[in-house]
This record gives structure tokens, C-alpha cells and sequence, in this order.
């Protein structure tokens, strides 16, 4: 029997045992499960502005863990050594959620403030981001999930109170270029509005020559994301050529500060990322 996922709109329908488009979901006895809970293949204490983050706990660390897989395929994935693999690709450690609350917490000296789900799409796993974020949220720390916002909106609604920050990726402002990379605009600008709502969100955009970065589609999202609040910081990041798309030039630093001016017509924060 089949059964469908319900985490992102790639709805997989699954038969026992098999996994799902993103290699972090499996129909697991009939019910579809992260088959990536606690499995890690980064664990690092960052600058909260690598996530990037700039106007959240500003000269913090924050303990910053990732897993495996992704449900969009960017071609240009800038960690496609974990995100575009699968679990016997990836290098894993499996911890327990208890485990990872106490190298937070051990981690409070270096000036840690929670945990950050970063490196590949950590929403795949939903059920650990859940259940370790209520476990830090408990301890008074923080979280903090960096995302490509593909994600169904009741999910993402249940997991919203246990988060204090969001980085968003804004991959670009046509559905065209989503339809390309495996996913859907309008679920990921749903995100930004539900979150923004919420809790403390900032979005990024990676600028691919070619692809997503003319004037024209910057003004689009910019005006875009005043209209739900002009103080939301958009970071605007340099591409560098990565895994599929080794063959094309890294972005203009000229474009990027560009594209900046163009933003900062409508946006009251706007930052040059890589540059």
C-alpha cells in the first residue's frame, strides 16, 4: 500500500519501505517517517550571521547542525556533498536529541544562545527538528532553521512555536526558475508570510548569472517582500560555481552591489553576501 507524505508538495506517494524524492522521508510500517532523525553529518558553532542572521542576537554563536538530502535539486547547491545524497553517500553520526541539548548547553561557555538546523534542508526531517527544537525551547535556548521554505503550510504552522528564527532561501521571483530547480514559488512565498508572522524571519537570494538576476526580477521580489513588511533583511549572496554548474563564471561582485541598490528602493535592509 502507498501512502503519501504530506511535509512538502511533492506529496510522495510511497510503498513500504521505500524513500521519498528528498532521501530523508520512508514509508516505515505504513506511516511515513524521517529515516534521517538524528543522523548528522555537520556539527559546527557558527557566528549567527553565517547563517546569515544580522539582526537576531547580533556577535552570537549558535551550535549549527545539518543531515542529509533536499527536495529541490539546485544545480548550483553550494552543499550538494550532503544535501544531494543519500544516506549511504553521507557520512553519518547518529545522536540523540538529549545528547545534542547537552553539547548546547556545554557549548553556552563559547557563547552559544541554541541550535541551528542548517546545512541541507532540515525540514525533510521534520519530526527531530520538532522534537529536539521543543527540547532546547524547554532549556531556554534558541532555534533557529535556515530553509528553502518548501514546505506544506500545516507543518510548518505546528513546528512554528517552538522557533525563534528563520532564514528563508528566496531562490529567485519566477515560477519558471523554480519549476527548474524541483519546486514551487508560491509555496515558498507562503513561507515567508507565515513565518514573518511569527517569529524573526530574514531571506536570501543567491544571485546565478543568467538565471535570476536581472533588475527586473530583483524589483519584483524586493517590492514583494515589503508588502509584507519592509524591514525583513534580504541578504543577496555571490554565486560560486558548484557541482552541476561548475562551468559558469562566479557572479559579478558589480551585479551583487547592483542588485543591492535595486532592493534597497523597497527594503530597508539589504545586505551583499560573498562579496
Amino acid at each position: 500500500m502507498k501512502v503519501q507524505c504530506e511535509i512538502c508538495p511533492h506529496h510522495c506517494k510511497l510503498e513500504e519501505g521505500q524513500v521519498g524524492f528528498c532521501h530523508g522521508r520512508i514509508n516505515h510500517d505504513n506511516t511515513i517517517i524521517s529515516k534521517s532523525y538524528g543522523k548528522l553529518t555537520a556539527l559546527a558553532l557558527d557566528p549567527i550571521e553565517k547563517k546569515p542572521l544580522y539582526h537576531f542576537y547580533p556577535g552570537s554563536r549558535i551550535m549549527s547542525i545539518g543531515s542529509y538530502g533536499c527536495n529541490l535539486r539546485c544545480p548550483f547547491c553550494q552543499n550538494c556533498d550532503i544535501s544531494m545524497v543519500n544516506e549511504a553517500e553521507a557520512n553519518v553520526v547518529k545522536m540523540q536529541c538529549e545528547d545534542i541539548l547537552e553539547k548546547a548547553k556545554f557549548l553556552k561557555s563559547a557563547g552559544n544562545i541554541g541550535v541551528a538546523y542548517t546545512y541541507n534542508e532540515p525540514l525533510i526531517g521534520y519530526e527531530f527538528v520538532r522534537d529536539l527544537a521543543i527540547l532546547v525551547k524547554e532549556n531556554n535556548l534558541k532555534n533557529v532553521v535556515v530553509s528553502n521554505g518548501y514546505i506544506c503550510e500545516e507543518p510548518l504552522k505546528k513546528l512554528l512555536p517552538f522557533i525563534d528564527a528563520f532564514n528563508i532561501d528566496l531562490k529567485g521571483f519566477t515560477q519558471r526558475y523554480y519549476h527548474k530547480l524541483k519546486g514551487d514559488l508560491a509555496t515558498v512565498m507562503r513561507s515567508i508570510e507565515i513565518t514573518s508572522e511569527v517569529c524573526h524571519l530574514e531571506v536570501t537570494t543567491l544571485i546565478v548569472p543568467g538565471e535570476n538576476d536581472s533588475e527586473e526580477e530583483m524589483e519584483q521580489l524586493s517590492a514583494w517582500l515589503a508588502s509584507i513588511r519592509p524591514d525583513i533583511p534580504l541578504h543577496i549572496s555571490r554565486f560560486f560555481p558548484r557541482w552541476k554548474m561548475q562551468d559558469k563564471e562566479a557572479t559579478s561582485i558589480k551585479k551583487i552591489y547592483r542588485l543591492a541598490e535595486v532592493a534597497r528602493q523597497h527594503l530597508k535592509y539589504v545586505y551583499e553576501g560573498n562579496v
